[in-house]
């Protein structure tokens, strides 16, 4: 009789497991039912926010559900991106992380919420833009050796804005000043939007920006753009020669900006995910808004996101280690 009650409870526990393994199909092969919710650990106006809002609409119509996109910024992007490191895999939470927030934050933050390579799942890089040295056109300074001779001219003469301390534009700043020698005041904020409108107005000086916010304020003539920070010249503004073509050697920093999503996110969720963010790239409207405000679309794999997070962490961390980069506490 023992022998019994034991096969017949096991029995029971492989039809549940056989019921609960028919719902999570059922479930995923239903996927999405309802609004999806895409954490974006920036303010409004950044790089990453105007990547996510255009991208939206188009991701939406391919899902058939409304994307939601939801601002959570603070600690160079950290807090936002631990909310969906720590959300429920069920495809309904996802991140739109950057460089920032995936590459950098890990190497200044020892006590973050979340491991890049355990605790998230790239689902597919939408976009990447150059970083660019944007500065007031109060400062008298034309080109990139001007302003170096200006900032060596008085120690913190000049001072820069970021999107937050470690953030990609504080490190592309700290690391400019490690090759050039210059001393600079460095004023964080919360976030690029707000850090570009302080330039604008003349609060600070210059920023290490993303090419994609700054474009639209150096056309109006509120912001000059001296050099790229990137490999090559941005596609949506060639004339600007990169730093390494001015003689000034320095490892190349864009913004990269993709999708993430919960660790345990079925597979199935997953491919659904990236066959619609590379349905919504392939959108005219999307490419067209996309490369006039200085993005290059990618729309890459998981398999391939994942490789690119993991080389730029094995470059950039050695190089914020040796110029002794701190986020402020």
């Amino acid at each position: 009789m023992k022998h019994i009650g034991q096969i017949s409870l096991a029995v029971v526990s492989m039809a549940a497991l056989l019921v609960n393994g028919g719902a999570v199909a059922q479930s995923t092969a239903n996927y999405p039912s309802k609004a999806i919710r895409v954490f974006i650990g920036f303010a409004p106006g950044g790089p990453a926010d105007i990547c996510g809002r255009v991208i939206a609409p188009k991701l939406s119509e391919a899902l058939g559900q409304a994307v939601v996109i939801e601002n959570r910024g603070g600690a160079g992007g950290t807090i936002g991106m631990e909310l969906v490191a720590k959300a429920a895999p069920d495809g309904y939470t996802l991140g739109l992380g950057s460089s920032g927030n995936l590459v950098v934050a890990p190497h200044l933050y020892p006590k973050i919420g979340y491991n890049v390579q355990r605790d998230l799942l790239p689902v597919s890089q939408l976009a990447v833009t150059a970083y660019v040295i944007a500065v007031n056109p109060g400062v008298p300074a034309k080109n990139v050796r001007e302003l170096i001779k200006l900032a060596l001219s008085k120690k913190n003469l000049l001072s820069y804005g970021s999107s937050g301390s470690g953030a990609s534009s504080h490190v592309a700043a700290e690391l400019f000043s490690a090759v050039t020698g210059v001393s600079m005041v460095h004023v964080p904020y919360k976030g690029t939007g707000p850090a570009l409108t302080a330039v604008v107005s003349g609060e600070i000086d210059l920023m290490f920006a993303d090419l994609s916010p700054a474009l639209p304020q150096a056309k109006n003539g509120r912001l000059r753009l001296l050099a790229s920070i990137g490999s090559k010249r941005p596609t949506a503004a060639p004339e600007l020669p990169t730093l390494n073509e001015v003689g000034i050697k320095i490892h190349p920093m864009e913004g990269r900006y993709g999708v993430v999503a919960p660790p345990g996110t079925p597979r199935e969720i997953i491919a659904k995910l990236h066959a619609a963010i590379v349905t919504a790239l392939k959108n005219p409207e999307v490419q067209q808004r996309l490369a006039q405000i200085g993005f290059d679309i990618v729309g890459d794999t998981p398999e391939q996101f994942t490789a690119t997070l993991k080389t730029e962490s094995d470059v950039i961390g050695p190089i914020i280690i040796k110029a002794g980069i701190k986020p402020d506490v």
